[in-house]
């Protein structure tokens, strides 16, 4: 660090976020002997401590826990962490790094000089640097529909980061708005602690727990997928907007079948569209979306199939074709929510990006970064923890090592050459 006298601190890099993203851009920073600080607004593991429900596991198997000379170190590899045990491997790493990190400062604006000197205000004071990485991730801003508002006050209404457990919710019934990931999972969580459930779904896939006698994780990781760049998938860099497949790891890992939950009392609807005062309304499109969610499910199983034929796998388990037990009699546009016995709304439609703060050409229309492997064209200026950054595993414990180790060779050039690495990939795009 140099320090003037009257002016702020520079460091030759920046981290912004403290998460798994940042510390593990923290590893590598540390290895090259390169002075760095962390800034994390809240603590190092506070969305794992504060932004989970109670039953929260990973759905996808501890083995793929790879933070840089952390890899995971239980003896259930096999398993799913709970979020207690994740917060647990995320302190112990947080404890072996020992980063430079600052706890609880929050970074209030990024800008450059003409110099291409980043200028960092922070609640800590001010600070400069030759780069920056931008480790706050993608998951900013809680999405909650402007319909909210004009919902009785008399209904509880949280996001999904707010959903601890069925206890925080009055009696009555629930209404779970998304069936993504969270929203799948916490009206799993509510039907299962034998609340009224109604489930307003939208357009997320889902997919097998296990099939042929292993988790579909793992037949994904001997096909490679997991290794596919954005640049490589079939859908380019759209992927990074796809929602992910609804599938759980709790109580040792199963599927997650709506259709089920509806033969057993839950209430099913389209995508919620308006409440008009007093009926909530919904389109028409539950049975297309249940049914596209499992032409997702089967297409998944068929690859599998074609490659354990390729390899000559014997398995015990043949293939199989999932066929629905359950069809809506009828597409219910409308529920009223007096009626209904409603009481409490939980919002899963997810967050939005706010890079308000950071003052770069390299933003799209969105507001989601423009970037290659995490660089982007502004000299200096990296981002990490991204979904599809790269790889899937990009935004999770099991890509977040590669990314960091990838843009510390871009960081290392820099300091070298004071010039980023050449991206041949950037170039062409």
């Amino acid at each position: 660090m140099t320090t003037h006298s009257s002016g702020p601190s520079h460091y030759p890099v920046l981290v912004i976020g403290g998460g798994q993203a940042g510390l593990s851009m923290s590893y590598y920073l540390k290895e090259m002997g390169l002075d760095h600080l962390v800034f994390e607004k809240n603590t190092a593991v506070h969305g794992w401590k504060n932004e989970r429900w109670d039953s929260f596991t990973l759905v996808t198997p501890n083995w793929q826990c790879d933070l840089p000379g952390h890899p995971y170190d239980g003896d259930d590899p096999r398993g799913f962490m709970t979020r207690q045990e994740i917060i647990g491997y995320l302190e112990r790493f947080v404890a072996k790094l020992d980063a430079p990190l600052r706890e609880g400062v929050s970074v209030n604006t990024v800008r450059t000089d003409a110099d291409g000197l980043y200028h960092v205000s922070t609640s800590d004071g001010e600070y400069t640097a030759d780069q920056v990485v931008v480790a706050s991730g993608g998951y900013h801003v809680p999405v909650i529909p402007r319909m909210a508002e004009r919902l009785p006050e008399s209904v509880l209404q949280m996001h999904s980061a707010q959903y601890k457990n069925s206890g925080q919710l009055p009696e009555g019934s629930v209404l779970v708005v998304g069936s993504g990931q969270s929203g799948a999972q916490i009206a799993e969580d509510l039907h299962l602690a034998g609340r009224k459930v109604y489930l307003a779904t939208g357009d997320a896939p889902r997919v097998s727990r296990f099939y042929r006698g292993k988790d579909v994780v793992e037949w994904l990781d001997d096909m490679g997928y997991y290794e596919m760049s954005v640049s490589d998938h079939p859908l380019g860099k759209n992927v990074r907007s796809n929602t992910n497949h609804y599938v759980t790891g709790r109580d040792g890992g199963r599927d997650i079948d709506l259709r089920k939950f509806a033969k057993e009392g839950m209430e099913l609807f389209g995508l919620m569209t308006d409440y008009d005062g007093e009926n909530l309304t919904f389109l028409p499109d539950l049975e297309a979306k249940l049914d596209k969610a499992d032409a997702t499910l089967n297409n998944i199983n068929a690859r599998i199939d074609a490659w354990i034929e390729k390899q000559g796998i014997d398995t015990v388990e043949g293939p199989s074709v999932y066929t629905p037990e359950w069809v809506p009699e009828r597409e219910r546009t409308e529920l009223n929510l007096a009626e209904s016995g409603i009481t409490s709304i939980v919002w899963c439609i997810g967050f939005r990006p706010d890079f308000a703060w950071l003052d770069a050409p390299v933003f799209n229309g969105q507001g989601h970064p423009q970037h290659v492997r995490g660089v982007t064209h502004q000299a200096g200026l990296y981002f990490i923890g991204l979904p599809w950054l790269h790889t899937w595993g990009s935004g999770r414990f099991s890509g977040v090592r590669q990314d960091a180790e990838y843009l510390a060779g871009h960081i290392a050039a820099f300091v070298k050459n004071h010039q980023p690495a050449k991206n041949e990939e950037a170039l062409a795009s």
